[in-house]
């Protein structure tokens, strides 16, 4: 039995947990985790149907959870003070705005987007939209994106890994050059 055979027997379980966790409002590689199932299902190690399925489910119930801590906790406890304070009611703001504007839509487009993913959930709770339409703008979502991004990472297989590999590298580089500048100009304002 190769690696490959192990990651893909485990990917069964992996896939749906880390995409739960994710969509819950922990950053953890959810959508990554997709894409490399979605991979081992073009090698023959996975059932693409399967991951897709997974995922969606993974998405689905997630979401639920980050909407019913972010229902129960509220706005309050999502803004108390310490580290991060203003960047959390800031976050709360542009969630009110944006659900003010374009009511569950915001919900099936914020699935796409990373910070999105382990956001929105947790926004649509706190801003107290009704859970019947975030229920269904949440599985439309979660269907649609499990079903996206599994189909292109399976139709591009492990070629298209290296592409995305190299791109998440060169982003995570700049992610990194631009904090480490923005904490020199904090230490030179001082």
């Amino acid at each position: 039995m190769s690696a490959l055979d192990v990651a893909g027997s485990l990917g069964y379980v992996v896939l749906p947990a880390a995409v739960a966790v994710e969509s819950a409002g922990v950053p953890v590689p959810g959508e990554a985790t997709l894409i490399a199932a979605a991979v081992l299902a073009a090698e023959g190690k996975m059932q693409i149907s399967a991951v897709i399925a997974l995922a969606a489910a993974g998405a689905i119930v997630g979401d639920n959870v980050g909407y019913l801590l972010g229902r129960r906790l509220g706005r309050h406890a999502l803004i108390a003070h310490g580290p991060g304070c203003r960047v959390r009611r800031g976050t709360l703001d542009a969630g009110r705005a944006l659900f003010a504007r374009y009511g569950g839509a915001a919900i099936f487009v914020g699935r796409f987007v990373a910070v999105g993913r382990v956001a929105i959930a947790w926004l649509a709770g706190a801003e107290q939209l009704r859970w019947r339409r975030f229920a269904a703008w949440n599985a439309a979502g979660s269907v649609a994106w499990a079903t996206a991004v599994g189909s292109i990472a399976f139709a591009l297989g492990t070629a298209g890994t290296r592409w995305l590999a190299a791109g998440g590298l060169a982003l995570t580089d700049a992610a990194f050059v631009r904090l480490w500048r923005d904490g020199r100009a904090r230490r030179a304002r001082r």
